[in-house]
């Protein structure tokens, strides 16, 4: 595993004015992995989008785990798929190493969800990142954010900040997300299934 590198996406919108919203929590865990690792994002030469390469996890014996390249695109969500598709070119990275973290309205706040393939849940980011790999076949840390109350439209619940009760538990949120993406690329998918959907 720690020879093919992994792709790490994080999705969201670009500028501060998105920065809190709920479809930015992809945004956020890939801030924190960067932070963990010392790794730098600028922007990449042939993709619209910042990235970093790094290392992430540590393997048993002390090894250093497997080499990522970290990235957010900066276009808007729902067309993140061609920044994707270019970075997995680029690399020489397939499908089956790219991984995608995201918000999930179908998952309550606070609880990570982890799933290779299947379908996109009506999420645009995902549905154009399907479409510009060819493939439903990547990774995808599901990060819930929870349905809308009411009759809030899903849009608009997507796209306010994290309510004042939520934002207490937000950095747990965001810290474990991090960890199932250390775990995924470092254990697999299905060791890092088997912890964070024994949860639920």
């Amino acid at each position: 595993m720690t020879d093919s590198p992994w792709l790490v996406v994080g999705l969201g919108n670009p500028g501060p004015r998105y920065a809190g919203n709920r479809h930015n929590v992809g945004h956020m865990v890939l801030d924190l992995l960067a932070e963990r690792t010392g790794a730098r994002f600028a922007r990449h030469p042939r993709a619209q989008a910042v990235a970093a390469e790094a290392r992430l996890g540590m393997l048993p014996r002390g090894v250093p785990g497997p080499r990522v390249v970290l990235a957010k695109p900066t276009t808007f969500m729902n067309v993140s798929g061609g920044p994707v598709s270019a970075l997995a070119k680029y690399y020489g990275i397939d499908a089956g190493h790219v991984l995608v973290v995201h918000d999930e309205v179908d998952i309550p706040f606070d609880t990570i969800k982890l799933k290779a393939g299947g379908g996109e849940g009506g999420h645009n980011g995902l549905r154009d990142v399907t479409k510009a790999l060819g493939t439903k076949e990547y990774v995808r840390v599901r990060v819930g954010v929870g349905r809308p109350p009411g009759r809030t439209d899903t849009a608009d619940h997507v796209l306010k900040d994290f309510s004042a009760t939520e934002r207490k538990d937000l950095p747990m949120l965001v810290d474990d997300a991090a960890d199932a993406v250390e775990q995924v690329v470092a254990e697999g998918l299905l060791a890092a299934q088997q912890r964070y959907h024994a949860r639920a």
